[in-house]
């Protein structure tokens, strides 16, 4: 999709925020209602939008969206804004959805979470569950049930020259990396001692998962001596994306049983209803999603 275009459903994007409270430190929309895909998940027109809504103060912010929008929320509304607040930050990856809402004429679902559980997880990569939201992960559960197996090729092949803007800088500044814009390829220092770097500079969570995979038991190694081994292993590689599996599929399995409880019983049999649907109309092939940032709000 030219950029153009994005920049014009951004008014439409942002006139849905209107009809929530305004306390949003960030909003950010993805899916295949944003950016157009590849295959036969590519209608935008009928896809729904997906948000992400991040609060500095969630039982504050769902107290106001109760009062605004009470008709949104599961059976839990009942219970008020703190114990919806408990079920978002202590079960799943710390977000609240409430699917199926219409707005403004199109079909909506957004997720609440809290500022400081999102910069901790970008930061960390704890769960990786919203930054999934940003990027297609390796190993989500619903990559491996559900979802369409092209789907990362169908994102990235016509937005290819987003991504290239996108991360065309951070390559050209990563001494270990030789990006050719021109001919669209990668050269990575694959010896020993430029793995060893790039591992050092993981997120924590994920060294820690890469040291329990590779630490024997009774070895207690640290982790940057793990991390060494792994750097001189010819399958580095795929050690690292087993850690990968190990943060992402666990959040993601988490966070769909969640669903139950945060949707409501009648919503995810209707949700259920609506997969199957797509599933009919597009051969076996679901929606999803990539993302711009609307930025703050």
């Amino acid at each position: 999709m030219a950029l153009q275009a994005l920049q014009s459903s951004g008014v439409a994007f942002r006139k849905i925020l209107s009809h929530f409270p305004e306390e949003l430190s960030l909003a950010f929309a993805y899916g295949s209602g944003v950016y157009r895909q590849a295959g036969p998940s590519s209608d935008q027109k009928n896809a729904m939008l997906d948000f992400v809504f991040t609060v500095d103060d969630p039982v504050a912010w769902h107290s106001k969206n109760l009062k605004k929008n009470w008709n949104h929320y599961s059976f839990l509304k009942v219970l008020g804004p703190r114990i919806i607040t408990a079920v978002q930050n202590n079960y799943g990856a710390g977000v609240y959805y409430n699917p199926l809402i219409t707005c403004d004429g199109r079909l909506i679902k957004y997720g609440v979470i809290s500022t400081s559980v999102l910069i901790e997880d970008l930061v960390n990569w704890n769960n990786l569950y919203i930054a999934g939201r940003l990027q297609k992960p390796v190993s989500d559960f619903r990559m491996v049930v559900g979802e369409d197996k092209a789907k990362v090729l169908n994102i990235v092949k016509p937005n290819m020259a987003h991504f290239r803007e996108l991360y065309g800088s951070i390559l050209q500044e990563s001494p270990q990396v030789v990006y050719k814009a021109q001919q669209g390829s990668l050269e990575i220092d694959k010896s020993p001692e430029g793995q060893f770097t790039q591992l050092m500079t993981l997120p924590k969570t994920l060294q820690q998962q890469i040291n329990h995979i590779m630490d024997p038991p009774g070895k207690n190694r640290d982790v940057e001596e793990t991390l060494f081994q792994v750097a001189h292993d010819p399958d580095c590689g795929d050690v690292v994306r087993l850690g990968l599996a190990a943060i992402v599929r666990p959040s993601s399995i988490r966070q769909s049983t969640k669903g139950v409880l945060t949707a409501g019983a009648c919503d995810s049999v209707a949700g259920g209803r609506r997969l199957i649907q797509a599933h009919l109309h597009h051969h076996g092939k679901t929606l999803l999603s990539t993302c711009p940032v609307l930025g703050p709000h």
